[in-house]
């Protein structure tokens, strides 16, 4: 009798616990994570079978070999003596900068045709929307494939460039820029500014935080005002004095290097390659339609009355768009706005259309064929494409977090 009672609270206290949601939702997530191992084990084991039986070596050795091919451009000391590794570094390096390049020239151009397709003037806010319908209704590859064909290859041979003010040189083989030459002295005067400005960062962060923490007192509103012009002028003093000390400490020089035509080619400066053009042009102009329809919904996200009220209060249309309006809108904006750069950032992989050595091209493309080691090749550049739109979306959401108004 003892035992049946025994099993028979065992079995209502089963039944108790089944009938909790929470201890029936947890059992479900942890059958859940079963399947998902069970099944990640299954075709690991089944690829890793599969590789041995047809003599496929595996492993990350290959990245230490020679890899033997060149490359047209690079941000770092490469050539065919190499390794591979070094060529997943020039890779990642490429798409990185065209990335950036992209996100910014997109932001900007995006921004201004956003705000161009709102405005009162009839013939700006009809380009601005012919220009948000042409082009992102085109596909991508097609732009690319028009910058790069019909607009940079058209251009005249290097002895035939076309000058700008005799020191910018558009020709077939790119567009050639002035750069400087840094001295020892101004790259230490590079590297002041760089601290300097984090540490004006961090001073600003500070500054917020305590603004928030002391703005609800009363009868300090004038001595507020006033710690906070008086940290500002600090932070530009800091940020144009002591970069300006230092340069006549170290004596830092800057000189610019202006490309010359040297045989049959342009030598010094800066050399723009056309598939870095191209593809630049063409992810900014395609990308920048999308964010123009994100800043125009944001825009008309705001409250009329916002608006009014600041005309009301004799502001000019442009302070109300800079002080009112664009600083609410952007709680709405920047969480699309994030996905049109990641956006961007995966459709870098098109470079490979046009032969612009992005990680794509170099990596998961020459060194894939020439090693075989596709599973760990494929790998690493979809870690690399994961961990580069998690970090765009880390810092987009602590930006999102540092402009969004707190209600009280």
């Amino acid at each position: 009798m003892d035992g049946f009672f025994v099993a028979d609270k065992r079995h209502l206290m089963v039944v108790k616990l089944w009938r909790d949601p929470l201890w029936r939702a947890v059992f479900f997530q942890v059958l859940l994570i079963l399947a998902v191992v069970a099944v990640v084990a299954w075709v690991v084991n089944n690829t890793l079978s599969n590789l041995e039986q047809r003599g496929i070596s595996t492993g990350f050795d290959f990245l230490s070999q020679s890899a033997g091919f060149g490359i047209i451009q690079t941000l770092v000391a490469y050539d065919e003596s190499y390794s591979f590794g070094r060529t997943f570094l020039v890779g990642l390096l490429n798409t990185l900068l065209v990335s950036f390049l992209g996100v910014i020239f997109a932001t900007v151009l995006g921004f201004l045709i956003g705000i161009a397709r709102l405005s009162s003037n009839w013939l700006l806010s009809k380009l601005a929307s012919v220009y948000i319908e042409i082009f992102r209704n085109v596909p991508l590859l097609l732009q690319i494939f028009f910058w790069y064909f019909a607009v940079l290859g058209v251009l005249p041979s290097p002895r035939q460039s076309i000058s700008l003010f005799d020191v910018i040189f558009l020709n077939v083989r790119g567009i050639s820029l002035p750069w400087p030459e840094l001295n020892a002295g101004m790259v230490t005067v590079a590297w002041v500014f760089v601290a300097c400005l984090a540490v004006v960062l961090v001073l600003k962060w500070f500054m917020r935080s305590w603004v928030r923490n002391h703005q609800h007192q009363e009868n300090n509103g004038q001595t507020l005002l006033f710690i906070k012009l008086a940290i500002k002028v600090a932070m530009a003093a800091m940020i144009v004095l002591i970069p300006l000390a230092t340069s006549f400490l170290v004596d830092a020089q800057l000189q610019w290097e202006v490309p010359a035509l040297r045989g049959f080619n342009y030598s010094g400066g800066l050399v723009l390659i056309p598939e870095l053009v191209a593809l630049w042009f063409a992810l900014s102009i395609y990308t920048a339609a999308f964010i123009a329809e994100v800043v125009r919904s944001g825009i008309e996200s705001v409250s009329k009355g916002q608006k009014e009220a600041a005309a009301a209060l004799g502001l000019k249309p442009g302070r109300v768009l800079s002080l009112v309006v664009i600083p609410q809108a952007m709680r709405v904006i920047i969480p699309p706005l994030t996905n049109q750069y990641l956006n961007l950032i995966k459709n870098s992989s098109l470079a490979t259309a046009i032969g612009y050595p992005d990680l794509v091209s170099v990596f998961a493309g020459t060194t894939l064929n020439q090693t075989g080691q596709a599973v760990e090749v494929i790998a690493m550049t979809m870690a690399v494409y994961l961990t580069i739109s998690l970090t765009v979306s880390v810092l987009m959401n602590l930006y999102n977090r540092w402009v969004t108004l707190e209600a009280r």
